[in-house]
């Protein structure tokens, strides 16, 4: 849904329009502080070009296609492609009491550009307190805020300043706790309970809350830093410790210590992460190890096992692991993804302690994407399928090679049912289930966060596979693709132009595929894949089975379900067939639910009740709820009770919303716990339940 935008959003892009062009010397010697706003405003208001409406309310694409794969960033108030920064050095200073990070920020540039006489950062809600340039303090231009970009940070370059020239800015600067990217738990919110905890998630836009930055995916930079924390915590970040092997900090002599860390490949803004609180770690390999909270620590060890062996397995694909270390952070439970490719210390949901390691396929995803996305990056969020579909590709490439291609295929599968849901759930019509969505006219990127750029972008990519011969030949060209635009960024266009100077339209096939159609054309993708569903069979032909038992859904008592229904139908599966049989189900019944008997009879002879496994309690719960089966309802709402996961969060809170048995038990859980969920989540779900994207 496209936000709407007064009058004053309109002046200020056309202003930072004209800045970027070519940034004004107005300055002030003390700009304001920017002033508090809501922790759970998300609205995005993206920039055009000053002569350009921003636009209205309208769901679905009015740009024709072949127009939009050009690198169009509506997202940042940077100048970036005049000015470039190329490094970060961040010395911070983390307070609990305050919820605020303060510090400084070093920042080396380049001058890409002739008649660029400022240097523009994108802040939000960060109080800016001095800048420098080259040593010299110098007089800068602070923004009125704008509600969803933040305010442009103009700062007057040298005069003379030409293309090719470089030099330095420091920047001392302070977040809010309005901060964005930041989310505080106090003590009772962690596994310990005895300390506080804090992680970033700047992904998609956020990284300007934390520190001034060009925060887009089109430009990358190093990074070190220097963080200062209480004594008996432990800071983490997207880079290398500095002090291996001890990590234990230096300590300060006034009750605090020092961390230290180093990230020597660049990286776009959105992969800056942080995490503080007590820690433990337990070795997973020769380059990898697992953190999170003591209570945690040797259950993530147990999970996450598998680690070393998704990494060679990645490495046989992709080429070469460049980050150094890959360690895994467990979260506390509000964390609001499955997982976030953060480099060196990806950060993983603890919905993933299944106990016996059935959900470890999210480890795999994060590894894929040390290529996909980390090292090789969409150059904007409109060609955010290049990053996650690319990656679920890789993730499900490794799991072939573990595991054999029947496992490729059988998640191949289970992501086009994903697929099918997420554009059934927009609307087939919705420019977001395009693989390249319009996001100009104030739309924000979390707005449009969905799986269609992970399966719709995978299914393109399957296509594409099949057409040039398989996997075979379709891995040499992936390996030759991460080497062309290792460090880089790249477009929908870029990729499309690689693929076909690479097979040619003498490769069979080639030559017909429409582009246009894959990549602008909203729904279901324009052609179809088929897929080995050997592991899928035996679950949808159950599924398929209690369908038919019921086909008006009047089953009752002890004769609901199939007749031959039986407490070993699901003896020797796998959590991910289990998985498969409910979803089937699911997609079955979407437009006549079971009765509450049905759902009984299946949780006698199944006990899916009892599961562990976060992926398993989603569908089932799905399932249950959308048959008015009110029993499920006390663990459905301690499942929303305990984790903030999104994938989890949003639609059974949909579900419960949908049914009038439980629509204000959704509304009484969400109201007592949306503090507990993560800023993103609490604003998806409030728009879900059709409450206020903020309190």
């Amino acid at each position: 849904m496209r936000a709407q935008i007064d009058i004053t959003g309109r002046l200020i892009g056309a202003v930072v329009h004209l800045a970027r062009q070519r940034a004004p010397r107005v300055v002030t010697s003390h700009p304001r502080s920017p002033s508090p706003r809501p922790i759970h405003s998300r609205t995005q208001i993206l920039l055009f070009a000053a002569q350009s409406p921003l636009s209205s309310t309208e769901s679905t694409s009015s740009v024709p296609m072949g127009k939009r794969a050009a690198t169009v960033e509506h997202s940042t108030q940077s100048n970036y492609e005049a000015v470039t920064v190329t490094h970060a050095d961040l010395d911070l200073v983390v307070d609990f009491s305050a919820k605020t990070i303060s510090g400084t920020a070093q920042l080396k540039y380049e001058v890409k550009r002739s008649g660029c006489d400022a240097l523009i950062l994108d802040t939000r809600d960060l109080a800016i307190q001095e800048v420098s340039v080259d040593g010299a303090a110098c007089q800068f231009t602070l923004a009125s805020p704008h509600k969803a970009l933040g305010s442009a940070l103009s700062i007057p370059l040298p005069a003379g300043a030409g293309a090719g020239s470089q030099g330095s800015t420091r920047v001392r600067f302070a977040t809010s706790p309005a901060s964005t990217a930041l989310q505080w738990l106090s003590p009772a919110q962690t596994a310990g309970g005895e300390h506080p905890y804090l992680f970033t998630q700047c992904q998609a836009i956020h990284a300007r809350s934390l520190v001034p930055c060009q925060d887009t995916p089109g430009a990358k930079l190093t990074y070190a830093a220097r963080v200062r924390v209480p004594e008996v915590m432990t800071a983490l970040m997207s880079a290398v410790p500095v002090d291996e092997p001890g990590r234990t900090g230096q300590e300060s002599g006034d009750g605090t210590r020092t961390f230290s860390f180093a990230q020597q490949v660049p990286i776009p803004s959105y992969l800056l992460a942080l995490a503080v609180g007590q820690l433990e770690s337990r070795e997973l390999g020769p380059v990898s190890r697992v953190y999170s909270e003591p209570s945690m620590v040797a259950a993530g060890a147990y999970e996450f096992s598998e680690t070393d062996a998704f990494l060679q397995a990645a490495a046989s694909v992709a080429g070469p692991y460049v980050w150094g270390r890959y360690d895994l952070l467990l979260l506390p439970p509000s964390f609001p993804y499955g997982g976030m490719e953060n480099p060196c210390l990806t950060f993983v949901t603890p919905t993933l302690l299944a106990g016996d390691r059935s959900l470890a396929n999210v480890v795999a995803h994060e590894i894929a994407h040390s290529w996909t996305g980390n090292l090789v990056t969409n150059a904007s969020w409109e060609h955010f399928w290049l990053n996650e579909g690319w990656t679920m590709w890789l993730e499900r490439r490794i799991l072939a090679k573990l595991y054999g291609e029947a496992t490729y295929e059988f998640h191949a599968s289970l992501g086009y049912l994903d697929l099918r849901e997420a554009v059934e759930t927009w609307g087939a019509g919705h420019d977001f289930t395009c693989l390249v969505p319009d996001l100009s006219g104030g739309i924000d990127p979390d707005d449009a966060f969905s799986t269609i750029p992970y399966e719709k972008g995978f299914y393109f990519l399957h296509y594409l596979q099949t057409l040039v011969g398989g996997p075979e030949v379709f891995e040499a060209f992936f390996k030759d693709y991460i080497k062309a635009f290792s460090f880089k960024t790249v477009t929908s266009d870029g990729f499309k132009a690689y693929f076909l100077d690479y097979f040619t339209d003498s490769t069979p096939g080639v030559g017909g595929i429409d582009w246009d159609l894959w990549f602008y054309q909203p729904g279901m993708p324009p052609n179809v894949n088929s897929y080995d569903a050997s592991l899928a069979e035996s679950a949808y032909a159950l599924a398929q089975s209690w369908h038919t038992s019921d086909l008006m859904g009047l089953g009752t008592g002890s004769t609901a379900g199939p007749a031959k229904a039986s407490t070993t139908d699901l003896d020797g599966w796998s959590a991910s067939q289990k998985v498969a049989f409910l979803d089937k189900l699911g997609e079955l019944r979407s437009m006549k639910p079971f009765t509450p008997a049905t759902t009984r009879r299946m949780q006698e002879l199944y006990h899916f009740d009892d599961s562990k496994n976060a992926e398993l309690r989603r569908a089932w719960y799905s399932l249950c709820i959308k048959a008015g089966d009110l029993a499920i309802l006390p663990q459905t709402l301690a499942f929303l009770s305990e984790q903030g996961r999104m994938k989890y969060l949003r639609p059974l809170y949909r579900a419960l919303y949908a049914h009038p048995k439980s629509r204000q038990a959704a509304l009484d859980t969400f109201a007592a716990h949306r503090e507990m969920y993560h800023p993103i989540a609490a604003k998806m779900v409030a728009t879900d339940l059709q409450m206020p994207a903020a309190v």
